[in-house]
């Protein structure tokens, strides 16, 4: 196999800390979360907050670009407009707070620029691969041009390449875009729902929304899709509207 910055191995290792983690306890937090549509009139601490924020933004992401924004929405009229945005429904209007999770497209470009600057400026502890991987690699994978332009043309000759070697196909669009944003948006936004809940707090992730008074509400720019807002606080006693429901396991988890 012909070595490329995908497959070559850095010759400067990087050592980090393993801590030893109680798997009983991540097993409880995951399966004590619920998506809880009723609140209590309990607060959650401002430092709670911060830190599950915090949190959120050490999930995994495409090329640590990061194109992820989440409005913890803390002004009372931006509040009650958003409440009402989001159909007034119970897990907005009892929430003790209301996050709105945000992918944006276009950020890669100010954060692969970040990214390359923070290498360059360690020398040659950063392998060139990476260093490369920033100044080609990215820019030619996430640039669509106006229209997709770029995409469009992109399309076939990644499709003729695939013919002969495996070949990344996507994204060759805008629409793409929006996915790749979304899939990264949508990774830390369950960092932030297991984080509430490892604080003894409850989440509610919501799709049903006005995406368009959303943005209006929040002076989003164009490139800004709204995936999800998260309500947050402590849950009611008639906080879950049922028992959980998952199917038969054998309908989701394939061994090939």
């Amino acid at each position: 196999m012909s070595k490329n910055i995908f497959n070559t191995i850095p010759t400067k290792n990087y050592e980090e800390a393993n801590p030893k983690i109680n798997p009983e306890e991540f097993k409880k937090v995951v399966t004590s979360r619920r998506s809880v549509r009723v609140f209590t009139n309990t607060s959650i601490p401002e430092n709670i907050m911060n830190e599950c924020l915090d949190l959120a933004l050490l999930a995994p992401n495409s090329s640590n670009l990061q194109p992820w924004e989440f409005y913890w929405v803390r002004s009372k009229d931006k509040k009650q407009e958003l409440v009402k945005a989001c159909l007034s429904q119970p897990a907005a209007s009892t929430a003790a707070e209301l996050i709105v999770c945000v992918a944006r497209t276009n950020t890669w470009k100010q954060n692969a620029k970040k990214m390359l600057n923070l290498l360059e400026s360690q020398g040659d502890k950063v392998p060139k691969t990476a260093i490369d991987y920033y100044k080609k690699i990215v820019p030619l994978a996430y640039t669509q041009g106006f229209l997709s332009i770029i995409g469009t043309i992109k399309k076939p000759i990644l499709y003729i390449r695939g013919l002969k070697t495996p070949t990344p196909r996507n994204p060759v669009s805008n629409s793409d875009m929006v996915l790749w944003a979304t899939k990264t948006c949508a990774l830390a936004a369950e960092n932030l729902m297991l984080a509430l809940r490892a604080h003894s707090f409850d989440s509610c992730p919501m799709e049903g929304f006005d995406a368009q008074r959303v943005q209006k509400i929040l002076n989003l720019p164009k490139d800004a899709y709204v995936v999800m807002v998260i309500g947050a606080g402590e849950k009611a006693p008639n906080g879950v509207y049922g028992p959980r429901i998952r199917f038969e396991r054998s309908s989701f988890i394939k061994e090939v």
